[in-house]
């Protein structure tokens, strides 16, 4: 009879399990189902407000790129101003450096000029002192011949040269 009644007992444990399991898992399956429920609804809610924040994240990153294209405007027009302004520097400097050139080659002209008159001077100097001592030597030679006593001696001396 024991073993008739470990054998009922197992039977009925056997046949009383699933059912006890069964009930557990009903009441922990509902209780799972309304736990997923609970963090499907708290995933769509945050991800909900993830979406708004990436929206506002959206819009600042947008009006930061408004502003940001109009800054990189006004850069773009002060480059633009500051290569005018080296453009009208590297004139001046031209028109300079081109003066520059005019008057250096004013004072070469001047210096060819000065030159020039230089040597000229000098070419008359020395003409005028041979023209004036030939002839005051001519004039020194007649007055002498003129003289007569003179003469012979002159005449005397230039057969001796």
């Amino acid at each position: 009879m024991n073993k008739v009644k470990i054998i009922l007992l197992g039977l009925a444990f056997i046949i009383g399990m699933p059912s006890l399991v069964f009930a557990m898992t009903t009441t922990e399956e509902k209780r799972l189902f309304q736990d997923i429920a609970e963090i499907k609804a708290t995933l769509k809610v945050f991800m909900h407000q993830v979406d708004k924040r990436f929206e506002q994240i959206d819009k600042r990153f947008e009006e930061m790129d408004k502003r940001f294209e109009k800054r990189f405007e006004q850069i773009d027009k002060r480059f633009e101003q500051i290569d005018k302004r080296f453009e009208q520097i590297d004139k001046r400097f031209d028109q300079i450096n081109n003066r520059f050139e005019d008057f250096r080659t004013f004072l070469w002209m001047i210096v060819g000029i000065f030159t020039t008159l230089t040597g000229v001077v000098i070419a008359f100097a020395y003409w005028d002192r041979r023209t004036v001592i030939k002839a005051a030597v001519d004039e020194t030679i007649s007055k002498i011949e003129k003289v007569g006593r003179l003469k012979d001696l002159i005449y005397a001396l230039e057969r001796a040269c």
